[in-house]
């Protein structure tokens, strides 16, 4: 077990995969950046390991020998709420896709530069960390939302929201920086019978975009990925987005 600097234990990261080569890469790699690091090679090592462990996240391959990581996924979305990145050998849309349905909170495609494996599990990580002092106030692009008083501004100015406009930034906000898939978004905000309207949501999305980004910033506050949904993009994640774009 990696240990930091003062001398306690890292965030524990389980990594599950069949292939000893990815393993030894990401027990190195992330032992390396001051995290503990437990590994399993097929669902059923993986379930255990999770349950006996409890991992602070779990990096999970999609090609497995006794089930598939969607298997795998289903099982722990039901029983223990850790975050999930998952791995795919080929990085297709529709894996990404059904991963992210299905629970993920973020993909690395293989073969993947180990610099950004790390970065995605500190992200995932700060994701998913529980709300401290301050919390319920989500900020980004002069935008200020609070949860908790069911307010927004826009560079000191209060926006004036609708019902609807409101519930749907609010289930965006309650999930900062993740990728919402449309069916949920839908299913949450408007109830199950809408869920298939994607028409529908574009309309509210650009509304509320014309109220919060009118002159569409780069990266946008909400941003689309086609085919998949929509996410929300905090202050932190859209300078580390331009940091990487700069290098």
């Amino acid at each position: 077990m990696s240990t930091n600097g003062d001398g306690t234990a890292g965030p524990l990261i389980l990594a599950v995969d069949d292939e000893p080569g990815i393993l030894r890469l990401v027990d190195l790699e992330l032992s390396e950046q001051g995290f503990s690091v437990v590994t399993a090679r097929s669902g059923d090592e993986a379930l255990q390991a999770c349950y006996e462990q409890r991992p602070d996240l779990v990096i999970l391959d999609l090609m497995l020998p006794d089930q598939t990581g969607y298997e795998v996924m289903r099982q722990l979305r039901e029983r223990v709420p850790v975050p999930i990145i998952v791995l795919t050998a080929k990085g297709t849309d529709v894996e990404k896709v059904r991963g992210l349905e299905l629970g993920a909170d973020d993909y690395l495609a293989k073969p993947f530069n180990p610099d950004e494996l790390g970065a995605r599990v500190r992200a995932v990580l700060r994701r998913a960390r529980p709300s401290g002092v301050g919390a319920g106030v989500v900020r980004s692009k002069g935008v200020e939302i609070d949860l908790e008083r069911r307010l927004v501004s826009r560079f000191g100015e209060r926006v004036h929201l609708t019902r609807t406009e409101w519930q749907l930034l609010e289930e965006l906000a309650s999930h900062p920086d993740k990728v919402m898939s449309g069916v949920e978004l839908l299913t949450h905000v408007w109830g199950p019978e809408y869920r298939d309207d994607l028409q529908y949501l574009r309309v509210w999305v650009s509304r509320l975009r014309t109220k919060l980004d009118p002159e569409r910033s780069e990266p946008e506050l909400i941003q689309t990925f086609p085919g998949i949904g929509y996410l929300l993009c905090t202050e932190d994640a859209a300078v580390e987005m331009a940091a990487a774009e700069g290098s």
